[in-house]
Formats: C-alpha cells, sequence, structure tokens
C-alpha cells in the first residue's frame, strides 16, 4: 500500500498526469458519443476546454479510490488500465461538476 506521502507524489508525476489527460478526454468523448445527460455534456465542454484541469481531478480521485495500490502498480498501470479506472470515477465527478 502507498503511503499518503507517495500518492502526493504520484500527484506530481508529469508522465502519470500525460497519461490520464488523454484518459479523461477519451472518458468525456465516449459520454458524447452515447445519450449524454445535460451533466454529462457540461462536463465534457469542460474537458475539452481545459483538459488538464478536469483531468487532475480525475486522476486525484483515482489515487484515492487506489490507495491499497503500491507505487508499483500505479506506475506500471497499462494504459487501458488507467481508463478503466478514470471510466470508474467520472460519474461521481460529473455530479460533484454540476453541484456547483
Amino acid at each position: 500500500m502507498a503511503t499518503y506521502e507517495e500518492l502526493r507524489t504520484l500527484d506530481d508525476n508529469d508522465s502519470l498526469k500525460n497519461r490520464i489527460d488523454v484518459a479523461v478526454m477519451i472518458a468525456a468523448n465516449s459520454l458524447l458519443e452515447a445519450t449524454p445527460t445535460i451533466d454529462e455534456q457540461k462536463w465534457a465542454a469542460a474537458v475539452f476546454a481545459s483538459p488538464r484541469a478536469e483531468s487532475i481531478k480525475v486522476w486525484r480521485a483515482v489515487l484515492a479510490k487506489n490507495s491499497s495500490a503500491t507505487v508499483a502498480q500505479i506506475m506500471n498501470a497499462t494504459d487501458a488500465a488507467l481508463q478503466t479506472k478514470a471510466n470508474e470515477v467520472v460519474p461521481s465527478l460529473v455530479v460533484a461538476f454540476n453541484a456547483v
């Protein structure tokens, strides 16, 4: 299990952030390709307007949800695994985004 300090260090990892940026854009695009709700449309628009801002939120949610993983497991996650983890947290973030 990664320590809180290790998780915070991963939060600053540019390589992982770049990969999650792509995962978030794919997740947003997937929402739009389905039958998106108004809230999903708003969140997807925010992603495409400012990908890094929204992907940081997704990344932090992914880290929190997977805090029982080791640093090695997180660092060695495949693109597909990161996509799955991003997809898992998007519904909660859509709700949070539209709650403000």
